[in-house]
């Protein structure tokens, strides 16, 4: 009957698939988990209880969260909801915007940002740009592309039938234009139309044959030509899908009606698309064409330029970009979804990405050895958990990926290429999460608390969600500003001691003792729950049962544990560490070891040997688990 030890260093496989769970051979099996809920793994390979949820706002309903820095030392959170764009500083909300999308259209919105402006796209909405134009000011504004006298250098595109011929009835003023066939349509009013690439403006439209058009520049002539086209971008042709900025040159990625095109305005000349005679700094069009259909979902600036579209992902090369050199390369064929718009995110040199198929995050990573991106699926060991994203952002700081699925689940990737990091965890809260974003050191996150949509932040050293904390220079027995858990039963820290729950009444808890420093909010659980004892990586017989002998747990900074073995939950006594703490004290933070013994025989090892699992409020960290186990042969 021999005894072995298994030595379990680090967390960096992360919660495993239990479709892995006959995977012995694989390494991340030794350093994953069956569950890690509520916990951040940290780089290093250790886990912690996750930050709670502290309370900013509450907000006009469902929506999107979008990050926007002005600079190192101004950013600033915006949260989008049907009608309106709050702004907020600091937590607080410092201005409102008025705004045109619907609630059902916010999940297609797609932005960019440069300097104190937000681009801001939707295919069915024409663009916005989002300004700061003081520390509480902002204003929203429709695109405007150049002016150049009475011209507008904006891209154009001839819709519809190549034989259909425009016939005007003069070279300048006021003039009416005939088509061969139906081609205009009330929507054309005000719309520039160029023939033989001079600009008139549409003043009415009398027919679907005649309109009513005023010369912005003399013709040509008068004689009926097939050389015309219109804008790209109309409320009859619809709006761009995405853009970015990329080598001093705004970037639009597809269009409701031109979904597999791309526009790249002139260089370092933001808002002018004309192509010119094709020099160097002059604009760039062209669209994607292959066996597939390649609606852009996102365009983003990295390595080169990258166009995630519908069914694969491709590369823009040319340095610098100009009209003669440009190449487009087709890399991998992963595809982006094409119901919500899921912003890829820059991790390390590498381009994080939602597939299309809802199953998987990608990692778009340029390779030196062969000379091309690869799409490496970051959740392969984690395919449970990534179900159909919706939302996502990096927070540098921590090296974690947040990912909002669409049934309002998060999950977390640790990532650290470096050191071969990817892990992933979950996060559960009482509510779906429905959007997050990164804003500086800050990850704020909206979820729907009952009937109520809040934007909340994870805030270190508490530990509780939708919390509120408060201090007073003396004893204070009644808090109020707890509105937002109306009626709700609420956990409590108060001077650093764990409470009994109290209930939100008139938007105030009151505590017998008083206390100076208090921290109330919904409470959430932290698992740790192993693998099943490995024993192919033992070389040992699978299938044997198993006795765990001894567990030791490394802790570090620790206040609570409460662990089962097989024989039910308990708390350890973390005054063995040290002297008993004083009655009615805080709970000292703790580091070290501790061993403890079990009893009896496993033998469904679908099962694990231990399991920690927690709501109490404070602190915890896991650095490692080192197992004694006996195997009956």
């Amino acid at each position: 009957m021999p005894v072995t030890r298994q030595d379990k260093t680090n967390f960096t496989g992360g919660e495993i698939s239990p479709d892995l769970l006959g995977r012995g051979d694989l390494k991340a099996f030794d350093n994953g988990a069956s569950s890690l809920t509520n916990v951040f793994i940290d780089p290093t390979g250790g886990l912690s209880r996750r930050p709670g949820l502290a309370y900013v706002d509450t907000l006009r309903g469902p929506g999107r969260l979008v990050a926007f820095e002005f600079n190192t030392e101004q950013t600033y959170l915006l949260a989008f909801s049907e009608g309106w764009i709050d702004i907020y500083e600091n937590d607080s909300r410092i201005a409102s915007v008025a705004a045109p999308w619907t609630a059902a259209q916010l999940g297609q919105i797609n932005w960019t940002q440069s300097a104190d402006t937000l681009l801001v796209c939707h295919p069915d909405v024409a663009p916005r740009k989002l300004t700061r134009t003081g520390s509480t000011s902002w204003s929203l504004t429709q695109w405007a592309f150049l002016s150049d006298g009475a011209l507008v250098r904006q891209p154009y595109y001839r819709f519809g039938d190549t034989t259909i011929i425009l016939t005007p009835s003069g070279t300048s003023g006021q003039i009416t234009v005939t088509a061969s066939a139906t081609v205009f349509v009330q929507g054309h009013a005000g719309l520039r139309f160029r023939i033989g690439g001079k600009q008139i403006l549409v003043t009415s439209v009398n027919s679907g044959t005649q309109i009513t058009a005023t010369c912005q520049e003399s013709l040509a002539g008068t004689t009926a030509t097939v050389d015309w086209d219109e804008p790209a971008f109309s409320a009859v042709r619809g709006w761009p899908v995405s853009a970015c900025f990329h080598q001093h040159r705004l970037v639009i990625g597809g269009s409701r009606d031109l979904p597999n095109r791309l526009w790249l305005s002139q260089s370092a000349d933001l808002w002018n698309f004309d192509l010119g005679t094709g020099q160097d700094d002059e604009a760039i069009e062209f669209g994607i064409m292959s066996d597939q259909v390649n609606a852009i979902r996102a365009v983003f600036s990295g390595r080169h330029l990258q166009v995630f579209t519908s069914g694969a992902e491709w590369m823009v090369d040319g340095v610098p970009l100009t009209p003669i050199n440009i190449q487009l390369y087709r890399q991998t064929r992963v595809g982006s979804p094409i119901d919500r718009t899921v912003h890829p995110r820059d991790v390390d040199g590498a381009t994080l990405f939602a597939s299309r198929n809802g199953r998987e995050i990608r990692e778009f990573l340029f390779t030196i050895t062969e000379q091309a991106y690869q799409a490496n699926d970051l959740s392969l060991f984690a395919r449970h958990l990534i179900r159909n994203p919706r939302d996502q952002d990096y927070d540098a700081g921590r090296r974690l990926l947040f990912v909002v699925m669409a049934d309002g689940s998060l999950a977390v990737l640790t990532v650290y290429r470096g050191e071969s990091v990817s892990a992933w965890t979950h996060i559960e809260t009482d509510g779906p999460s429905q959007s997050v974003a990164v804003v500086g050191d800050d990850v704020y996150l909206m979820v729907q608390r009952g009937a109520l949509w809040t934007v909340e932040r994870f805030q270190d050293g508490v530990y509780l969600d939708a919390s509120l904390t408060g201090t007073a220079g003396t004893p204070t027995a009644n808090w109020s500003g707890l509105g937002h858990l109306e009626g709700r039963t609420v956990s409590v820290v108060a001077d650093g001691i764990v409470r009994a729950d109290a209930v939100v009444n008139a938007g105030a808890i009151h505590l017998d003792p008083p206390a100076r420093t208090v921290s109330a909010g919904l409470p959430y659980s932290h698992v740790v729950e192993p693998l099943p004892p490995n024993l192919l990586g033992l070389g040992l017989v699978v299938g044997s049962p198993v006795r765990l002998v001894e567990a030791s747990f490394r802790l570090k900074d620790t206040a609570a544990v409460r662990v089962d073995l097989g024989r039910g939950p308990f708390d350890l006594p973390m005054h063995r560490f040290g002297p008993a703490p004083l009655p009615d004290t805080p709970p000292p933070l703790v580091s070290g070891d501790r061993s403890l013994k079990a009893l009896g025989w496993l033998r469904d090892l679908t099962h694990p040997l231990w399991r920690i699992e927690q709501s109490v409020p404070l602190p915890f960290t896991l650095l490692s688990v080192a197992t004694e186990l006996k195997v009956s042969e």
